[in-house]
């Protein structure tokens, strides 16, 4: 009988070890907002073990393959494993190096939305909606996503304003307030995973002529860097909105 690969073997325990770990992380995020620095802490230190159980795992399967022991199948899954554990926390590290490290973004950087609801309901533990954090936060953001403006629809402010609403529900993000008179829609969007959660401000205002102006503000309650989500979520939303009034792309 074929002596088993003990090298195998252990790439597939830190593949588990690092799935436990990336586990805990996640469990932590959900049930303790507040230690978020410790829930990725944990992720991190997955994706470390995970990086480990790659190396030991293709070391187990090459002495498995070239020396004709077992445990050819167990390296497999422990690179898997370490593949599937790595990987995210890798393209989030090269995400986060080529954007800037902020976290609250506006398509109206003199006039941003503002939060009513949501502004003394967001937890003790989440970031301030002053946006006096980095001092040069519009400069940084200008220069990220010059994208992100204002946009301009030849429509009447309620039609625009019932079709943003519907919008941000067919997003999945759980509606705070509204205010029609106001124009003003707030919701809050949580990630599927780590169930971070990014809080979205809506305005509408009618422009001369009949038409409205749609500005938006998404801001993560936690993390110095939101690695480019909130410019994401805000361009998804109104190409959303733009298609369900219509407009094409």
């Amino acid at each position: 009988m074929a002596a088993r690969s003990a090298t195998a073997a252990w790439g597939l325990r830190l593949g588990v070890l690092g799935l436990v770990l990336l586990a805990a992380g996640v469990a932590v995020s959900r049930l303790a907002p507040a230690s978020f620095q410790i829930a990725l802490g944990a992720v991190a230190l997955g994706a470390l073990v995970g990086v480990l159980a790659i190396l030991v795992s293709a070391a187990g399967l090459l002495v498995a393959l070239v020396s004709g022991r077992k445990g050819a199948r167990k390296a497999i899954i422990g690179l898997v494993l370490g593949l599937g554990l790595a990987a995210p926390v890798a393209q989030a590290v090269i995400v986060g190096s080529q954007v800037p490290r902020i976290h609250d973004i506006t398509t109206d950087l003199a006039n941003p939305p503002q939060f009513v609801a949501l502004a003394g309901n967001r937890g003790d533990y989440a970031n301030p909606l002053d946006r006096t954090l980095p001092a040069d936060l519009g400069a940084l953001q200008e220069k990220a996503y010059p994208d992100i403006q204002t946009v301009a629809i030849n429509l009447a402010p309620a039609r625009v304003f019932e079709a943003a609403l519907a919008t941000a529900r067919d997003m999945g993000w759980e509606i705070v307030e509204t205010d029609p008179e106001a124009g003003r829609i707030e919701a809050t969007a949580t990630t599927l995973v780590m169930q971070f959660r990014d809080d979205v401000s809506i305005r509408i205002t009618p422009t001369p002529g009949g038409g409205s102006a749609v500005d938006m503000r998404s801001v993560s309650r936690v993390g110095e860097s939101d690695l480019g989500a909130n410019a994401n979520r805000i361009r998804t939303f109104m190409v959303a909105l733009k298609q369900k009034l219509g407009f094409q792309e």
